[in-house]
């Protein structure tokens, strides 16, 4: 079994006892949940801890103190629950359309006495508020990721998106939602994490985007731009 803080600091992430015993407790809950829920296939603990939790705890380099988040397909928490975890100043919004995963949500954030966070059940379509950020994981692919998340960012905001390796061939297939959408390329890291090939991809918003996007009826997914 892993140490969680010899994990995390091998990636030169620190947790404090309290951030270590959140994340552990959140664990413990993530486990329960599931065995209802259904909201991961990953639940061996060190596999949590590396693809999960210190997947999404990278992110967190991209994001300054005090940023307005918005997780979308925020799924089981990961990643901005994690941030959150990881950097209590963080303004974040977790939204996701499947009501069950926003319950758990909920659930964990009384559980662990978290502040300035929120899940809400909605759709990336219905989001009206403009962020700072946006975090992503395991939505979509990038043609459909934009289309999703760039318009909810304010100009000057910025797309930090948790990747596999395959990203040269899906920003490839993405110049042109990129172009329609007015977001711009600002970062590539691709890095291993215990012998996983990961990469981040951090995409600036640089003018408004057209108000017909996202589009409706799942389009995004079915006929990515």
């Amino acid at each position: 079994m892993q140490n969680l803080k010899e994990l995390f600091e091998k990636y030169d992430l620190r947790l404090t006892d309290s951030q270590e015993a959140m994340l552990l407790k959140y664990y413990e809950e993530l486990v329960e949940w599931n065995k209802k829920f259904n909201l991961t296939a990953i639940t061996e603990q060190d596999e949590v801890f590396v693809k999960h939790f210190l997947d999404s705890a990278v992110g967190i380099r991209y994001l300054p103190s005090g940023a307005s988040i918005v997780d979308i397909g925020a799924g089981a928490g990961f990643p901005s629950l994690v941030m959150k975890i990881m950097s209590p100043d963080l303004d974040v919004t977790m939204v996701d359309s499947l009501n069950k995963r926003v319950t758990f949500l909920n659930h964990m954030i009384e559980t662990l006495s978290l502040k300035g966070i929120k899940a809400e059940h909605m759709r990336a379509e219905e989001i009206k508020e403009k962020f700072d950020f946006c975090v992503a994981r395991a939505v979509a692919n990038l043609s459909t990721l934009l289309e999703y998340s760039i318009p909810v960012l304010k100009v000057g905001g910025k797309l930090v998106a948790l990747k596999g390796l395959a990203v040269d061939e899906e920003l490839e297939g993405a110049q042109n939602a990129m172009s329609v959408l007015g977001a711009k390329l600002v970062k590539k890291d691709v890095f291993e994490l215990e012998g996983n090939s990961r990469a981040i991809l951090v995409f600036e918003k640089i003018k408004e985007t057209d108000k017909k996007y996202p589009r409706q009826k799942n389009l995004p997914r079915t006929k990515p731009l």
